[in-house]
């Protein structure tokens, strides 16, 4: 099947690990962040794959993707011993640390409108999961608003809205944004904190009779077997769902671009502060820039706002220095004050990042070729907490035989388009990063459409 993981050959890019080369020692506690701060108590780090196990299903990531994959699966297949690896702990990715949305949204507009209605019911099906597993993730699915804030941004969202199109004083009665002209309300959008999501979400599968192994980086993945340090599982179903990471496996430099993503917390805000913004539910809110932004009210009464900016470094380089870029914090701890002037002195109590997978196309897909007993998902583009549920459903559903709806959705067993061979793969992130910054500032400036604004959105497919 075009695109499925195998080991027989190595991308140009592909990081190369002969015998004999030391190993990392994978990390032992999550990464600094306002989610893990949130968690009752510390983690401890599950027992690690020693020797050779054997499973029927062999599941690599122990983030949403592979989580929500042996929940579902376990559910289908109750007979089957299933397996699942993960190189640091569960939730140490973009799982844990992203900013917590759980919506319907796609990252390409020409698989939106297909996508949308099993994105609504993952929406649901999350919170009805957490609620029944007794994961306390603060899941509130107060919608998603969208802001204009220049005029060229009106612009489009009122094309696009119409009938939808909220005037700016609709939107004052909602919250109040600095120079907000009107607004999209879309109501199938959550907020939560996905690290309490990720670690619980771990505990319900194991309550399910699944294995999780923690501390085992995977070497190699291929049919059959998966290599990891100190170990090996095999298995006659292996699945792999391991996002930016895949960049850094034996065949999947080209894969999957680890582009970062940072984000920063305010203290808890006072009353007056609230009253001020009149942010009272818990909608997420972004406006319609191109170099994404992306916030929400935690359920401890901050404002989580995170966002692009950081750069892609050479080779899908991953290394926990690049979670941390002052001049990316500087500019969003600017966003929200010029956002919410009331919070704008706000004490910022944590920063943090990480990196997100994202293929050549933009198009996250599902696969899984039954003759090699291979499967994958990934590719969310930072829009993949309700997707990875969707996901991990739908690889289940695949392993199982089943032919269902979710099975049948366009992104399941799409062909793979690689990225290109470094540097041009370097030169062509970073310039749509910095095209679409200067886009956006020239719209702040003049008011007016960006040409270079048309040019990133059809290099990222919107």
């Amino acid at each position: 099947m075009p695109g499925c993981d195998g080991p027989a050959g190595r991308g140009a890019d592909a990081p190369r690990t002969p015998r004999g080369t030391a190993r990392r020692t994978p990390p032992t506690t999550l990464p600094a962040s306002l989610w893990t701060d949130q968690l009752a108590g510390p983690v401890t780090p599950r027992a690690a794959v020693r020797g050779e196990e054997r499973a029927d299903v062999c599941v690599v990531g122990a983030g949403f993707t592979g989580l929500w994959t042996a929940y579902h699966l376990a559910a289908l297949a109750p007979g089957r011993r299933i397996v699942v690896v993960e190189r640091a702990l569960a939730g140490f990715g973009a799982s844990g640390r992203n900013g917590g949305w759980c919506s319907a949204l796609f990252p390409v507009a020409a698989l939106a409108d297909e996508m949308r209605a099993p994105l609504v019911a993952t929406v649901d099906e999350v919170g009805a999961v957490a609620d029944a597993e007794g994961i306390d993730c603060d899941y509130a699915k107060d919608g998603y608003l969208r802001v204009a804030t220049t005029p060229a941004q009106a612009a489009r969202l009122r094309a696009e809205a119409g009938d939808g199109w909220l005037d700016a004083n609709a939107v004052a009665a909602r919250i109040r944004v600095s120079g907000a002209l009107g607004g999209v309300f879309d109501p199938d959008c959550a907020a939560l904190s996905p690290g309490k999501l990720a670690r619980g979400l771990a505990e319900a599968v194991e309550r399910r009779g699944v294995t999780v192994f923690e501390q085992s980086p995977a070497r190699r993945i291929g049919p059959g077997l998966v290599e990891l340090d100190g170990g090996a599982v095999r298995a006659d179903v292996v699945i792999r769902a391991t996002e930016a990471w895949t960049s850094r496996l034996p065949g999947g430099g080209r894969e999957i671009a680890p582009l970062y993503s940072l984000v920063i917390a305010t203290e808890p805000l006072p009353a007056a502060a609230w009253d001020e913004i009149g942010w009272r539910e818990r909608f997420t809110l972004n406006d319609d820039r191109r170099l994404i932004i992306y916030a929400q009210r935690s359920a401890d009464g901050r404002i989580v706002l995170g966002g692009r900016g950081a750069p892609y470094h050479l080779g899908s380089r991953i290394k926990p220095a690049f979670d941390h870029e002052d001049a990316v914090f500087e500019h969003l701890r600017h966003t929200l004050g010029t956002l919410f002037p009331a919070a704008a002195r706000a004490r910022i109590t944590h920063r943090w990042g990480g990196p997100l997978g994202v293929p050549r196309d933009w198009t996250p897909a599902v696969r899984f070729d039954p003759s090699r007993g291979l499967g994958s998902a990934g590719g969310y583009v930072g829009d993949g907490v309700a997707a990875a549920a969707l996901a991990g459903k739908t690889l289940a559903e695949l392993v199982a035989g089943l032919d269902t709806p979710n099975t049948r959705l366009p992104w399941v067993n799409r062909p793979v388009r690689q990225w290109e061979p470094e540097p041009l793969r370097w030169i062509g992130i970073n310039a749509g990063r910095l095209g679409a910054a200067a886009s956006d500032a020239r719209e702040n400036r003049t008011g007016r459409p960006s040409r270079l604004g048309k040019a990133v959105d059809r290099l990222t497919g919107h």
